[in-house]
């Protein structure tokens, strides 16, 4: 876990996959909001939980360190006003380069489903995506989120017929996949407004090992001539 950028107001790491990014209730599994605590504890400072991705996906992963700061950040998110892009491989190839997708999702413990617009008790889930390389049986998208529901991204890939590769969760058949051991799911861009001065932070994050040695192996290689 590393820290991509920090100043009196915030932080931002570089959650490493299967790390939680809050304790989960009843475990003492440690957590990205765990161990930044006790790291800023050792300089009379908190960390306060502003947003999360979801346990084996990797990335970006910002914290406030006051409440006040938290409060500024969080209402940025409900407004849904921060750029949050992340890269994912997906399985098969893409009909067009540049796409929206809109479904409604009502969570059931802890699961996504899709359902309808006329359903109550569902959100509305939208994300925008652009196509990055086509791989070998698979593609390399950047998803932009524009709302932020959980798993939304997985969700909504798998309803298309395109899952992330290595999501297990959503796509039970995909635990048979070698190539990672984890959803191949990378929060990589993140832009807001600092929650004091107003201006904008923008933040990358180079994709891990694993997803690369993934796309490495997915890359159709060039044939050679003679």
């Amino acid at each position: 876990m590393g820290v991509l950028y920090e100043d009196d107001a915030i932080v931002v790491l570089d959650k490493r996959a299967g790390l939680p990014a809050v304790p989960i209730r009843g475990s003492d599994t440690p957590s990205a909001w765990s161990l930044l605590s006790a790291a800023l504890g050792l300089k009379r400072q908190r960390a306060f939980v502003v947003h999360r991705i979801d346990r084996f996906t990797s990335g970006i992963l910002l914290f406030a360190k006051t409440e006040r700061d938290r409060d500024a950040l969080v209402r940025q998110f409900l407004a849904h006003s921060p750029i949050r892009e992340y890269l994912a491989v997906v399985r098969g190839r893409l009909n067009a380069k540049e796409a929206t997708l809109v479904h409604h999702l009502r969570r059931e413990g802890m699961f996504q489903e899709l359902s309808r617009e006329s359903d109550r008790a569902a959100e509305r889930a939208e994300l925008r995506y652009s196509v990055e390389r086509p791989l070998m049986g698979a593609t390399l998208v950047r998803v932009r989120l524009i709302t932020g529901l959980q798993n939304q991204i997985r969700v909504q890939f798998s309803g298309v017929g395109h899952p992330v590769v290595g999501d297990r969760k959503y796509r039970p058949e995909e635990a048979a996949e070698r190539r990672i051991a984890r959803v191949a799911l990378h929060a990589a861009h993140l832009e807001f407004l600092h929650p004091r001065s107003g201006e904008k932070v923008s933040i990358d994050c180079e994709l891990p090992l694993d997803c690369q040695s993934l796309i490495q192996g997915l890359t159709p290689r060039a044939r050679s001539r003679g």
